[in-house]
């Protein structure tokens, strides 16, 4: 460390990781990466590779797309990191993970035990917002709105598949959405017509991940109504005292909104400021924000809802009133075309500033904390 980088914080940013969303994951550290104030921070970009292993990677391996290209330069051009070895290294971790094991609660556990604050919010809060059964059981006491859904072991269709589609037919009816309780970007989430959609939802082995089967990522699925309305997602940041970022209209080309709407600049249509009336968009925040509250959220995370309604024509909305709260998103995407970036620009904050409040945020969290986060 030179003399210039005297007092500056050593910020790892963790990204890849082992889910099937390492992707978007490092797309999202890249540019958190790339907007680390280099006045404040001295930036580690840590990759963590599908087996769980940490990799310091220099500047180049960043700027792959693919991590199974960076995967295969890693004994070559890269320093493996040793957990233990990690809190030498770095004062504090700006995690770029998304999914399985990087946002679900393993690694802020991981990052609990060695010492080291990390950005987002703690294990508990962290495996909630990743698991949809658990999180609606919290939201729903909170009085907060979620969709009428049911929960379908993967013993349960194995053993009756026929039982599963009469209770779904009873219960929710058709069509609905089928989905893994835990996973993002819509992988194995499946528009479910009738009772003849139900295998292919369940177990395809497509390729494609948005088109594999649901239990392909998880045991528990979950079937919920399908509700006509306005998509959208809102940025919410801050500890004690959160404020909600202005909505984000997400606009879908088919029914379902795929991973590329959602990260690659250019695809998705997405409009900051909802439109909608004012006392709707502040409706929203509001709900948002008590979900946000009830499953224990720190710092920031963005939380996406439907509010139904109809649209008049391309440009109209009519709310009819009900606004459902689909997820939370824990660690949200950071990628270039990400909608946090939007909401906090109307905020204020241009990306390098956003960054900055986050690790502010994180810091703070980590201070004042008694226990795991």
């Amino acid at each position: 460390m030179g003399a210039e980088d005297k007092g500056k914080l050593r910020v790892g940013v963790i990204l890849a990781g082992m889910s099937s969303e390492r992707n978007i994951s490092l797309a999202s550290g890249r540019n958190m990466y790339d907007n680390l104030d280099p006045e404040k921070y001295i930036a580690i970009p840590i990759f963590l590779d599908a087996e769980g292993r940490l990799w310091e990677i220099n500047y180049d391996l960043t700027r792959e797309d693919n991590p199974a290209d960076i995967a295969a330069r890693l004994e070559k051009e890269a320093r493996r990191i040793y957990y233990e070895d990690l809190k030498s290294m770095v004062d504090f971790v700006l995690l770029g993970l998304h999914g399985k094991y990087g946002e679900d609660g393993c690694m802020q556990g991981l990052l609990e035990l060695l010492g080291i604050p990390y950005s987002g919010s703690g294990v508990l809060a962290s495996a909630l917002g990743m698991d949809k059964y658990m999180q609606r059981k919290v939201l729903r006491a909170a009085g907060v709105d979620v969709p009428k859904h049911i929960a379908v072991t993967e013993e349960e269709w194995r053993s009756d598949p026929e039982q599963v589609a009469r209770r779904i037919e009873q219960e929710i009816g058709y069509p609905c959405i089928c989905k893994p309780s835990r996973e993002g970007c819509t992988h194995g989430t499946h528009l479910v017509r009738g009772p003849e959609d139900l295998p292919e939802a369940m177990d395809s082995d497509s390729d494609d991940l948005i088109q594999r089967g649901a239990l392909k990522f998880d045991r528990l699925v979950l079937f919920e109504e399908l509700i006509q309305g306005m998509e959208f997602t809102c940025g919410v940041i801050g500890n004690d005292y959160p404020a909600a970022f202005l909505p984000t209209e997400t606009i879908k080309k088919g029914c379902l909104l795929t991973e590329d709407e959602k990260f690659i600049q250019g695809e998705g249509d997405n409009i900051t400021p909802a439109r909608l009336p004012e006392e709707t968009i502040k409706e929203i925040q509001e709900v948002v924000v008590r979900a946000y509250k009830a499953l224990g959220l720190k710092v920031c995370a963005r939380i996406d809802g439907i509010i139904e309604g109809e649209y008049l024509d391309e440009d109209t909305f009519r709310p009819k009133g009900r606004i459902v709260i689909l997820e939370p998103n824990t660690l949200p995407g950071m990628t270039m075309s990400s909608c946090i970036f939007h909401q906090a620009a109307e905020a204020g904050m241009d990306s390098m500033e956003f960054i900055d409040k986050i690790i502010e945020l994180s810091l703070e969290a980590h201070r004042t904390k008694k226990g795991p986060l």
